[in-house]
């Protein structure tokens, strides 16, 4: 048979055996490749995808530590924890649903026993035009619908949780108070963690167990992140229906640092019970709206009492605060109680003033052998100044100055001063001597207290006088030149354009009548109680100006690792010891036959000696403010009590006699029947004096307190 050609480019046999090799090579090679996957997939890499694995049936929680209690000097709880069941809502579940939550919340409602309108009014996010109640914390925490729920209703909520989506109830650790209002705004409170604070604090974002509060103001602020402890984890392992199969890990909650203050309660108490009294007294006569009180331990700066009134009862923050009483420890009405008036109050300190003003003198280089005249009044620049109710004492020493308080022999210091330094045009940079002095003492500036918010008040010099202008330059140069068309009273609106006038031409001088006024503690200068218990604490202790603290040692809940807190020096009185030592005499004599003799009439001072100094301190357009600075004993000084009522009349009338009750307290001097002389009852403080020793926390956590 005939064959037909062969096309020599068509594919032979050969080629043809080629590729199916070729492709079984190729078959080959894949299942190589893909065994070998395999075996690193399963061998090498196991424990990685075994994590892997288990990481998508894990559950993490983080569970919140027990805060720590905040303790007075005895050991007696302050602040300290109570449980109760809180019923809670998820936000954003109840936001994502079909009306908003509105029938979860309906069915919640009869349960608790709670308006409708009321956890409507608990779920809103607050804002700047929000009326409280509503959720001040972060929208990722459960908000708080109601607290201090009874078990059966909580019980009722967790068995019917198909019922209730969204909604959980748990228990949960809240503040305590055993004291009520007593130091509320040394101590703070809590309220839930922000957004805000979630996002700007670390160790909050990192920690955030979804209940966590925060400290709001005083201690619980400050040392918010010792008292708020280490939040423990724990690690499930969940089924795919997220069912809790087994507990992978643990770790346990650190509880939060106690923290061991100065404070003693029943000092605190006598303090607020003298104040308050103090007041009411003052008021037939005058407004007496606001006042404070501090008890400061000279030896080391401790705060064992401060009382500010109006106050407030921590309390009031629990579950939400309504509106109305929102507004209220707001409003100037109710005299503003968050304000404590110990720490942020700033006031012109009148006559109390006047032993930063005699130090200086005597800086300057007025002599403690020499006399000075008290007439009732001095021409000073071409202005009249005159002594309280223009009383005249002759020829003085300087210590008799300080006693009867002549403010001419004050008035004409600061004159002098103020020339030496080259009056209203110096030349060179000038000494301010007196500024410089008032410095030394504390003033001006924070003194360093462990509270937030402290004002450092002001001690006007030229510099102060300049920057001042500066900043209200424009507004008097505008007054200046439209006049107050506001004001009703002709001859008042001529007065305040022509002030205007002046203080936009030449309001940066720093006048002669304004450093005559500052000498006696009146124009410009403010100053806070605390920061006039620490001037006449270092004038006590000898010259060391000591940072005020509350806290004195911080503990762990089991009583381990104790750290004090050591005193810190602010600073050291340049004063030499002789013209302390003059000071103290002066001070000394002020309680026995000066101006501070009426309220101290019937202490015992043969037992327990009183110094200090009176002080009442005018302000435009309000009444005399009533000061009292002091310690005792003035012979081995330990605390110093400074008082302050604003617009409470006189020292000697007011303050002094709050004092009075406060040292009667401190030592134990009681009224006899005719209430003529004292007899010694107990003393709230063991033989008047501090505590030496600790408060001892036990291994279980209990505390034994000092005996009083």
């Amino acid at each position: 048979m005939h064959k037909p050609p062969v096309d020599p480019a068509l594919p032979g046999p050969r080629l043809g055996r080629l590729g199916l090799i070729l492709a079984q090579v190729v078959v080959v090679a894949l299942f190589a490749a893909l065994g070998a996957r395999l075996w690193y997939l399963q061998v090498p890499m196991a424990d990685h995808y075994r994590e892997l694995a288990q990481a998508n049936h894990h559950q993490e929680l983080v569970v919140p530590a027990t805060r720590g209690q905040i303790l007075d000097s005895s050991g007696r709880a302050m602040v300290n924890n109570r449980t109760e069941l809180v019923v809670s809502a998820d936000y954003h579940e109840l936001q994502g649903m079909d009306d908003g939550g509105e029938k979860v919340l309906t069915e919640l409602s009869g349960v608790l026993d709670v308006p409708l309108k009321d956890l409507k009014q608990r779920m809103r996010l607050c804002g700047p035009e929000v009326e409280r109640p509503c959720w001040p914390g972060s929208p990722y925490q459960p908000v708080t619908l109601a607290d201090d729920v009874e078990a059966p209703v909580a019980l009722q909520i967790m068995e019917r949780s198909e019922d209730f989506p969204g909604i959980t109830a748990q228990a949960q650790a809240l503040r305590e108070y055993p004291y009520g209002e007593h130091a509320g705004q040394i101590l703070g409170y809590l309220q839930p963690v922000t957004q805000e604070e979630l996002e700007d604090r670390e160790e909050l974002r990192t920690q955030f167990t979804g209940i966590d509060q925060v400290g709001r103001d005083g201690l619980e602020a400050v040392y918010d992140e010792e008292l708020r402890g280490t939040p423990g984890l724990r690690t499930l392992g969940v089924n795919n229906h997220g069912e809790v199969m087994d507990l992978i890990s643990e770790r346990d909650p650190v509880a939060g640092r106690h923290l061991i203050t100065h404070l003693d309660m029943n000092v605190q108490k006598v303090a607020e019970q003298a104040l308050k009294e103090g007041m009411e007294n003052a008021r037939p006569k005058n407004i007496a709206d606001s006042g404070a009180a501090v008890v400061l331990d000279v030896k080391n700066g401790g705060v064992v009492a401060m009382a500010s009134l109006p106050t407030y009862d921590p309390t009031i923050w629990e579950g939400g605060v309504d509106q109305e009483t929102f507004d209220e420890i707001l409003s100037e009405e109710a005299g503003e109680p968050l304000l404590s008036r110990a720490v942020q109050g700033t006031y012109p300190p009148g006559s109390t003033f006047k032993v930063a003003s005699m130090l200086a003198a005597v800086e300057d280089g007025a002599s403690l052998r020499s006399t000075y005249a008290c007439p009732g009044s001095v021409s000073l620049a071409g202005q009249s100044y005159e002594n309280y109710e223009g009383s005249a004492q002759g020829t003085i020493s300087l210590k008799q100055a300080i006693v009867a308080s002549c403010n001419t022999v004050f008035y004409n210091f600061g004159y002098q001063m103020w020339q030496k330094d080259g009056g209203l045009h110096p030349e060179g940079e000038p000494e301010e001597t007196m500024a410089e002095t008032a410095r030394e003492l504390g003033f001006g500036s924070p003194t360093g207290i462990d509270l937030p918010y402290e004002t450092g008040g002001r001690i006007p010099d030229r510099e102060w006088k300049r920057t001042f202008w500066e900043e209200t330059r424009e507004v008097n140069c505008e007054r200046a030149e439209k006049g107050y068309p506001d004001v009703e009273d002709p001859s008042a609106a001529a007065y305040m354009k022509q002030l205007a006038h002046e203080h936009c031409v030449e309001g940066f001088e720093w006048r002669a009548n304004e450093a005559i006024n500052f000498a006696i503690g009146q124009g410009d200068v403010l100053v806070s109680p605390l920061q006039l218990a620490t001037a006449y604490s270092s004038i006590a202790n000898g010259g060391t100006v000591y940072e005020p603290r509350v806290v004195r040692a911080l503990a762990e809940a089991d009583g381990s690792g104790m750290e004090e807190v050591e005193p810190t020096v602010k600073g050291e009185l340049s004063a030499d010891d002789e013209t302390l030592s003059y000071l103290q005499e002066a001070l000394t004599e002020v309680t026995k036959s000066g101006t501070g003799r009426g309220a101290f009439a019937d202490f015992p001072q043969d037992r327990v000696s009183v110094a200090g100094k009176t002080g009442s301190a005018d302000a435009q357009g309000r009444e005399v403010s009533s000061w009292f600075a002091s310690y005792a004993p003035a012979d081995d000084p330990q605390y110093a009590v400074a008082v302050m009522v604003s617009q409470g009349g006189t020292g000697g009338e007011t303050a002094a006699p709050i004092a009075s009750e406060i040292y009667k307290g401190i030592y134990g001097f009681a009224p006899t029947e005719d209430s003529e002389e004292v007899e010694q009852g107990e003393p709230v403080l063991p033989d008047g004096v501090p505590h030496d020793e600790l408060p001892t926390i036990r291994d279980d956590g209990s505390i034994e307190t000092l005996e009083p």
